[in-house]
């Protein structure tokens, strides 16, 4: 009884970690609680609902039960007096596992739970207190730092291990390059490329995958293709790897020749391949041969689907305005839809001005964010219910729920620069915003003409025509054009999806300037050039 109490109890949060502090004093749990996974479950429940007097007292019965020095206890434990503000006993207990005979195996697991938990800080107090490190550390802090989204520190302690006497490895230059790639850093990745040909560092499969992304990642979707070429092509994860670059540039009959170059080398596709193909067919609006492919799986390679698949179908039906088509394969799924697959139908439903699917979707959001709120909000806007927008508006200050700003990245010189909607923190803004006035009055004189129905708020035209005018790609052009001479490529990164009227106006300034301009927005690659774009106009 008291065994099945004890497993059920960990599992929950608030009513679990409350109820636990009465068993710890049962005489039968002392016996029970010797598998520490057990007494790990109920501090992750402290953990969760910050619940200080439970933990503690659970710490003090982890001490009586030897395992003071487990990794996974320690880490959760720093991660758990963090959750409830206790700063000092969070960084006491650090301090206890350096006051101990050093052993660098169990200081690297402390270092790896504690990055699985997102506390990336306190594994960083770790990393500095030690007296020694190894090969294992390094790679687990840039993993860790990757892992975590901390792509910019990731390559700091990257530059910080190269100045140390501990060579990098295979596994260091794997999470080197994702860092690269999801920061769309080139000259990053030109270094990276390089050093790891210096160092003489043999590709294997993962490192032929992770070369791939990150050149794809980075706009060179060329030299993806060369690394392809040359790579052993043995592991599926290499052709996942190119055609899933292929999908992101909006390049789908590139990607189905890859796939068929498959098939004829006899490598068998596995369920990410099936993503990839999917995707590309999505990004481009190749419905049948989507569900030529989303068919193939089951078919002929008895791959079943899964989530995802159903997911990039109900994109693939959403984007091409089939809504009821996207429904119905959310309805027929034999699995429960999740977040992401309503989130696919709701943004159809905003860009097709469908109000009642797009609320049949947040009513079967349980988990909605910011990014949901705004799409329903918006989708009102754009049918001038300014009431219904009002009323979303406020349920997310009801909720402190606040909008994910906009925000975009160039990288010039090594340099990283970052910049948001109106920005102007930065150095150099007086001379950017010069370039940015230049270039709207130019566009203007060509013909171009803001989209201020795509602001949507209930202001005046000339306020909309200056919120558009500064969006953060626009800011990251001009300071791109400021620093780089005439001709030369630019790219430029962003957290969001491009909206469009950017992606019109960097249109034609690509005409007008006679230039290459690359945009990596959340989706896929723009590449702009003599006045239009890659994507042709379908996003």
């Amino acid at each position: 009884m008291l065994r099945n109490g004890v497993t059920k109890l960990t599992l929950q949060t608030s009513s679990a970690a409350i109820g636990f502090t009465s068993l710890l004093s049962a005489p039968d749990f002392l016996h029970y609680s010797r598998d520490h996974r057990t007494v790990y479950k109920a501090l992750e429940a402290c953990r969760l609902s910050s619940d200080y007097k439970a933990a503690s007292a659970i710490h003090t019965r982890i001490f009586k039960l030897g395992y003071g020095t487990y990794p996974s206890l320690v880490a959760s434990l720093v991660s758990t007096y963090l959750q409830c503000d206790r700063l000092l006993l969070a960084r006491k207990l650090l301090d206890q596992v350096f006051r101990l005979d050093f052993n660098v195996v169990i200081v690297n697991l402390v270092i790896e739970h504690l990055m699985g938990l997102g506390e990336y800080g306190f594994a960083k107090k770790c990393f500095h207190k030690m007296p020694v490190r190894d090969v294992i550390t390094w790679n687990l802090m840039i993993g860790g730092y990757v892992r975590n989204a901390r792509f910019e520190e990731a390559l700091s302690f990257f530059r910080e291990m190269l100045d140390s006497n501990v060579e990098p490895d295979k596994f260091t230059f794997a999470s080197v390059m994702t860092g690269c790639a999801r920061l769309g850093a080139i000259n990053h990745a030109l270094w990276v490329h390089r050093l790891m040909t210096e160092k003489k560092i043999e590709l294997n499969p993962i490192l032929s995958s992770a070369l791939i992304d990150m050149y794809s990642k980075c706009g060179r979707i060329q030299t993806a293709k060369e690394v392809f070429n040359s790579a052993d092509h043995s592991d599926v994860s290499v052709w996942n790897a190119m055609i899933n670059g292929l999908a992101a540039h909006g390049l789908p009959f590139d990607a189905i020749a890859v796939f068929s170059k498959m098939e004829v080398e006899n490598i068998f596709p596995d369920s990410i391949t099936f993503i990839g193909i999917l995707t590309a067919c999505s990004h481009s609006g190749l419905v049948e041969e989507g569900r030529k492919y989303f068919n193939l799986m089951s078919s002929r390679y008895l791959i079943e689907p899964q989530i995802e698949h159903y997911g990039v179908m109900v994109d693939l039906f959403g984007r091409a305005g089939l809504l009821e088509e996207a429904y119905a394969v959310i309805v027929a799924m034999p699995v429960e839809p999740d977040v992401v697959i309503w989130r696919a139908l709701l943004s159809a439903c905003r860009i097709y001005r469908k109000p009642k699917l797009g609320e049949v979707a947040i009513a079967n959001m349980s988990r909605l964010k910011s990014g949901d709120y705004v799409l329903l909000s918006n989708m009102y806007c754009s049918m001038k219910r300014w009431e219904s927008a009002e009323g979303v508006r406020e349920l997310m200050k009801k909720k402190g729920i606040r909008k994910i700003r906009g925000r975009s990245w160039i990288e010039l010189g090594g340099v990283i620069h970052r910049f948001k909607a109106g920005d102007r923190s930065h150095p150099e803004t007086e001379g950017l915003y010069k370039v940015l006035d230049r270039l709207i009055r130019r566009t203007k004189l060509e013909g171009f003409l803001p989209q201020t129905d795509l602001v949507l708020m209930d202001i005046s035209e000339e306020e909309k025509e200056g919120n558009l005018n500064h969006h953060s790609e626009k800011l990251a052009l001009a300071y791109g054009i400021l620093k780089t001479s005439p001709g030369r490529e630019i790219m430029i990164s962003k957290n969001l999806r491009i909206c469009h009227d950017c992606h019109n106006w960097i249109k034609l300034v690509s005409k007008l300037l006679i230039r290459v301009i690359i945009v990596r927005d959340r989706i896929r690659f723009h590449r702009f050039e003599g006045g239009s774009c890659s994507c042709e106009d379908y996003w």
